[in-house]
């Protein structure tokens, strides 16, 4: 049997909190996933826009507006200031959208990765006032660390304006205004805001002040495609006020109700906008967003998001279509040098006892830090930390995420800023992808307050961070970095799989998969259903060596129910097998213009009689 930890173990109607039990009455399932994820009354379930917080706790967002509300009227130049991913891409196409509406004079500057790194630099400064002249900066989803950049601006007498999301301990720079609702002495009581998020309410509080004004304004509500999307893509928690966001964006994008840029891109992925769903956001179209990003530069991007000419969205998406086909080739050609090195430095730990370091003179050093499944003390190692000198810092996120989710060990991959620069004083950077309990972003701040000559710069969530230090720093960091992970329990690197528990034999419909798919927004925060059972084998078959077909039997099911296991370890099936214990996803499957009910195994155990 699988080893499962049940979100929720009541099985009676009464057991559950007495505002669910109505609902327990219509579907027992679904009040139990609810319970299951702290839900305790239906009005946490509402999707209204006016169950939103207010914007006014937003500390510093009254200044913003002001300020924002000024430069319009006196047709002050503003330059948005963005990110390179695809939160940063919908928080600069909104701003520059919702402004330019309601008559402000605004342009956007995006830094190329390559070239300029993250936030507001002061060179970045320099260039924006060189290229454009501004009066007013604003930045979108970074700033909150950027005390240099901001002081640059203000040396040319620029009001800077710093909206962000990102997590900080530090002082806020010293900005006309800055709005974060994670910046110290900040009250509002979601801080699972993205980049996006901040500027919608920014926007939004705006656009009121001035409507009420009687002054040109905007219905920023007609933009929450945008927001939907940076929110799904930069894997916010999907907290009741994110769900909300999410919900009116998805449902506008599924009316046609959105950026033309968005349209495009589904038609290029061949996907119906009527049938989106909220992962879409985090699987189809934000990665078609971060390749410009990743592979060339931002403003492809925003230039797609912000148009409403047809065939430039369609020309945009496409070439949008061909980075990712591109990143993906370099992503690929990436993780199977981990994976190799994962493997080779993993069968040398079984030999030599806590042995980390392995030099690779073809293609530049390589350092991993890898579990010891000999120790059983803390001072296993714990963590995935890489770097070669001719990897591509555009896809060390994407790379960091595969090895935490193959190895659940926080990971960290790093690249050479400059692939013409591997001296040892030169910069590399590193992106991080971390576990449930390992609070990434924190651990790295740990290791810079114990080493402050380690770590030039860092930043970045629980469960992702950036970092660059200097190549020669690589042995130094990784070192103090296991010595953090070494402090915490053994159990936070013990991988739990989630089961909301077994389905009745009602359930298995193509009505109740729809159904539930609509039922709410879910995602990271708010996670998707998942059930176990225990079915009967009726047959199977293996698919191009590498995926496993299943039809099964239910108790009380009176037809076949379909199973699909991708990727899976075929050397491993029992063909004899006669009964399975499966943990699935409901999933509906179309075939030639029918629809049938399928489960998506996420894992499988034969249970021997």
């Amino acid at each position: 049997m699988l080893n499962l930890t049940p979100r929720y173990t009541s099985t009676r109607i009464d057991e559950l909190p007495a505002a669910l039990q109505p609902l327990a009455a219509q579907s027992f399932t679904l009040a139990r996933l609810y319970a299951g994820r702290g839900i305790t009354a239906p009005d946490e379930l509402e999707t209204g826009l006016s169950g939103l917080l207010p914007a006014e706790m937003l500390h510093g967002v009254t200044e913003a507006v002001r300020l924002l509300d000024v430069a319009i009227d006196e047709g002050q130049r503003i330059l948005i200031v963005g990110d390179f991913d695809c939160d940063g891409a919908t928080s600069t196409a909104l701003m520059m959208r919702a402004l330019t509406k309601m008559g402000a004079v605004v342009d956007f500057l995006v830094p190329d990765r390559f070239k300029y790194g993250y936030g507001l630099t002061p060179e970045i400064v320099e260039l924006g006032i060189k290229t454009y002249k501004p009066d007013m900066i604003v930045t979108v989803d970074n700033g909150i660390s950027s005390h240099d950049g901001v002081a640059r601006a203000q040396a040319d007498g620029i009001t800077v304006i710093i909206t962000d999301h990102h997590l900080t301990t530090k002082e806020t720079p010293p900005a006309e205004a800055v709005v974060n609702p994670n910046q110290l002495g900040c009250h509002f009581s979601s801080k699972a805001l993205v980049g996006v998020g901040v500027a919608f309410y920014v926007l939004g509080r705006l656009a009121k002040l001035r409507r009420e004004a009687g002054k040109s304004s905007v219905q920023v509500s007609q933009y929450l495609d945008l927001v939907a999307l940076g929110t799904i893509a930069d894997v916010g928690v999907l907290d009741k006020n994110n769900r909300i966001l999410v919900h009116h964006g998805l449902a506008a994008i599924r009316q046609g109700r959105c950026s033309l840029g968005i349209l495009a891109l589904l038609e290029q992925a061949g996907r119906d906008p009527k049938q989106l769903q909220a992962q879409d956001f985090g699987f189809v179209l934000g990665p078609r967003i971060n390749a410009a990003g990743r592979m060339d530069n931002m403003r492809i991007g925003i230039e797609c998001l912000l148009t409403d000419d047809w065939s430039t969205a369609q020309r945009l998406a496409q070439e949008l279509e061909q980075l990712n086909r591109t990143r993906r080739q370099v992503e690929g050609e990436m993780r199977a040098q981990a994976d190799n090195i994962v493997q080779t430095l993993a069968a040398a730990d079984t030999d030599v006892d806590d042995e980390t370091t392995a030099d690779n003179h073809d293609s530049g050093d390589v350092i991993i830090q890898n579990r010891s499944e000999k120790k059983t003390n803390n001072n296993r190692k714990r963590s995935i930390v890489l770097y070669q000198d001719d990897w591509h810092q555009g896809v060390i996120g994407i790379v960091a995420g595969r090895l935490k989710e193959s190895h659940y060990l926080p990971s960290i991959v790093f690249a050479p800023a400059d692939t013409e620069r591997t001296a040892e004083d030169d910069p590399i950077k590193g992106s991080a992808r971390s576990i449930a309990g390992v609070h990434i972003r924190d651990a790295i701040e740990q290791v810079a307050e114990r080493h402050p000559d380690l770590i030039s710069h860092f930043g970045g969530h629980a469960m992702a961070a950036g970092l660059t230090i200097k190549r020669r720093n690589f042995d130094g960091f990784v070192m103090a970095f296991n010595d953090v992970m070494a402090q915490m329990d053994n159990e936070v690197f013990a991988e739990q799989k989630f089961t909301d528990g077994a389905l009745q034999a009602s359930d298995f419909s193509l009505w109740f998969a729809e159904y539930l798919a609509d039922a709410n927004i879910w995602g990271h925060g708010f996670a998707p259903p998942i059930f176990d059972g225990v079915f009967e084998v009726l047959s199977f078959k293996i698919l191009k060596d590498k995926h496993l077909k299943l039809s099964l039997r239910y108790p009380d099911v009176q037809y076949p129910i379909e199973a699909i296991y991708f990727n899976f370890d075929s050397e491993i099936w029992d063909y004899r097998a006669e009964k399975v214990h499966v943990l699935f996803q409901l999933d509906i499957n179309e075939w030639n213009g029918k629809q049938s009910l399928q489960l998506m195994v996420r894992d499988l155990a034969v249970i021997q009689e």
